[in-house]
């Protein structure tokens, strides 16, 4: 299964869009949180994230969400380390992404289908 990993400056943060994007992946999506820096306050760790991603590797690669500046750079940091296309990083709206890469990574899906489902998110207006 495809894991997937919220990165957010705010611990806090993370760790509720990793809630409620386990609850939409039915229990069965691997989400995982890496929010703020390593001290425990705002920020981002690349160590976090380096551990955020081997917990939620299963073998069928893994989807970075980043909210913002550093978060991104952290995660595209991480992509060119490593060496191949099992990890990749959404352009999506943080929780409306992580929403929908846990309902496909749910299903069994893919990495590309599972980036695609969560880069779909921008699709997903809240008012017209």
């Amino acid at each position: 299964m495809v894991g997937i990993v919220v990165i957010s400056h705010s611990r806090t943060l993370a760790e509720g869009v990793v809630e409620v994007a386990r609850a939409m992946g039915v229990g069965k999506a691997v989400v995982e949180p890496a929010g703020g820096d390593s001290g425990g306050g705002l920020g981002t760790s690349a160590d976090l994230v380096e551990s955020a991603v081997a917990a939620a590797d299963g073998g069928d690669g893994v989807l970075l969400l980043a909210d913002l500046g550093s978060s991104v750079l952290t995660a595209m940091m991480l992509i060119e380390d490593t060496d191949g296309d099992d990890v990749l990083l959404a352009d999506a709206p943080l929780v409306e992404g992580a929403v929908a890469a846990a309902s496909m990574a749910a299903a069994g899906a893919d990495l590309a289908a599972v980036h695609a489902a969560a880069e779909s998110a921008y699709d997903h207006r809240k008012t017209r």
